[in-house]
C-alpha cells in the first residue's frame, strides 16, 4: 500500500529573504531516506517588478513556477520536486515561548492559541491582533480549539481540566473535571452541546458542556491517548449498541465515529453513541494525531514520521503509508480532499497527489511545528519558536 515520500527536497528556511538581497543565495537538498543527499543552491538574477524574484539552480535541480511568496524546485535525477511557500505573515508578538496549538474560527475572523508559557490568547487573524487573555488554567495549556459558532473556546491543560470560554469577553463560564492527567486534545461533537477529550490517563470522555458533566467514559487505552477525532462514516460501518440506554443530554452522538491515536502506536476507533470498540489499527510507533478525510477515509500520523490512511471501512491494511522524514509527525489536518501534516523538524507539508507536486511551508528553522489550522485557502502554523505563521495556499 505504499505511496512512500522516501525522497524530499529541503529548503533554507529564510530562503524568499535570502534570494532577495543583491546576489543572493539559498541553499537546498534532495535527501532520499537512508541515502546520502544531494546539495544545491538557488542564485538570484534580481528582482521582477510583481515582486517575484529571477531564480536559476545550481546543476542537478530545475527551477520551475515563481510567484511572490513561492518557488517550485525539481531534481530530475532523483524524480523529486516540491512547491516552497514563504508565510505571508508572521505573528511574534502572541506568545513569547512554544505554541503548542492554534485554531483559526470557523469565519476565519480570529485566531485562538495557547502556549507553554501558560498563555492562552484570542486574537485577529488578518494581523495577530491580541483582543483577549484566557486565564485559568494552572500550568501549561495543551490545546484550544473554537466550537462551532466562533464565539466560544474550548481548551484543555495539564491540570486535567476542560475550560468553556467566551471569546468575546473571556469569561469562563464552565470547567470540566473528571480526568487524572492532562488533557491532550479534544473534539466537538456538531455545534457542541457534546464535546470529547483524551487524556494522559489513558481514556477519552464525553461530556455535556451544558451541565458540565461526563457522560461517558470509553474504555482504556492502557496509555496516553494524544489525539482524538469525531466524524460520520459510511453507514456500512457498524458502530454497536450501547449496554445501557444513553442519556438524554447526548446529543447527535448516534452514527458518529470517535477516533483515538494512542501513546501504545494504536489507533482505535469507538462508536461515541455506543461506546463500543469499531476498530483497532496498529501503526508501528506511537500515534500522535488523527483526523477524518471523508466519511471513508481516515489519517493517523505517528512518532517515527509515518501517516497511515486508512479506510474505516477495513482498516487491516492501510490505502496508503507517506513519509517524508524520520521526523515526528505532530499534527494532520484536512486539506480540500488531502491532508496537510506538520513534523517535529519543522516542515509542514501538502503530499503530492499523482501528478501535482508536494506542498512545503517554510519559515521555522527546525523547530518543531506543533499544531495547524486551516480556514478556506488559509493556513496557520504553531511553531515552538513562538511564532505563528500565516500561509495563502
Amino acid at each position: 500500500p505504499l505511496r512512500a515520500m522516501a525522497v524530499r527536497m529541503i529548503l533554507q528556511s529564510d530562503w524568499l529573504d535570502a534570494l532577495r538581497e543583491n546576489d543572493g543565495q539559498a541553499w537546498l537538498s534532495c535527501k532520499r531516506l537512508g541515502h546520502p543527499s544531494i546539495h544545491g543552491e538557488l542564485k538570484s538574477m534580481g528582482v521582477a517588478n510583481d515582486g517575484s524574484v529571477y531564480v536559476t539552480a545550481s546543476e542537478g535541480f530545475q527551477v520551475g513556477e515563481v510567484t511572490k511568496r513561492s518557488i517550485v524546485v525539481t531534481c530530475p535525477g532523483e524524480n523529486c520536486g516540491a512547491k516552497f511557500v514563504a508565510p505571508s505573515a508572521a505573528f511574534q508578538n502572541i506568545h513569547s515561548k512554544t505554541i503548542s496549538c492554534v485554531d483559526i474560527s470557523p469565519g476565519g475572523g480570529l485566531g485562538v492559541s495557547c502556549s507553554t508559557d501558560g498563555t492562552m490568547k484570542v486574537w485577529e487573524a488578518a494581523d495577530g491582533t491580541v483582543r483577549r487573555d484566557l486565564q485559568g488554567h494552572i500550568g501549561e495549556v495543551n490545546t484550544c480549539q473554537f466550537f462551532p459558532s466562533g464565539v466560544v473556546v474550548l481548551s484543555g491543560g495539564m491540570d486535567a481540566q476542560l475550560k468553556i470560554w467566551s471569546a468575546e469577553d473571556g469569561s469562563c463560564p464552565v470547567t470540566l473535571r473528571g480526568h487524572k492527567g492532562g488533557v491532550l486534545d479534544t473534539a466537538v461533537i456538531e455545534r457542541g452541546r457534546n464535546i470529547v477529550s483524551c487524556s494522559r490517563d489513558g481514556t477519552a470522555k464525553l461530556w455535556d458542556c451544558g451541565q458540565a458533566s461526563c457522560l461517558a467514559t470509553f474504555p482504556s487505552c492502557g496509555g496516553p491517548v494524544n489525539g482524538c477525532a469525531i466524524g460520520v462514516p459510511d453507514n456500512s460501518v457498524t458502530l454497536g449498541e450501547p449496554d445501557d440506554p444513553p442519556s438524554d443530554r447526548a446529543v447527535q452522538t448516534e452514527g458518529k465515529l470517535l477516533l483515538l491515536a494512542c501513546e501504545d502506536g494504536m489507533l482505535r476507533g469507538f462508536g461515541v453513541h455506543s461506546s463500543k470498540p469499531v476498530f483497532q489499527f496498529a501503526g508501528s510507533s506511537a500515534l500522535n494525531c488523527c483526523c477524518f478525510l471523508s466519511s471513508v477515509r481516515v489519517v493517523c500520523g505517528g512518532q517515527d514520521g509515518k501517516i497511515y490512511e486508512l479506510d474505516v471501512r477495513d482498516t487491516r491494511q492501510p490505502i496508503h503509508v507517506v513519509q517524508l522524514s524520520e521526523s515526528p509527525v505532530l499534527s494532520v489536518v484536512p486539506f480540500q480532499s488531502q491532508f496537510l501534516a506538520s513534523l517535529g523538524d519543522g516542515t509542514s507539508f501538502l503530499p503530492g497527489v499523482e501528478d501535482t507536486l508536494p506542498v512545503q511551508l517554510t519559515g521555522p528553522d527546525c523547530d518543531p511545528v506543533y499544531g495547524v489550522s486551516v480556514c478556506g485557502g488559509r493556513v496557520y502554523t504553531a511553531c515552538r519558536d513562538g511564532v505563528i505563521r500565516k500561509y495563502a495556499l
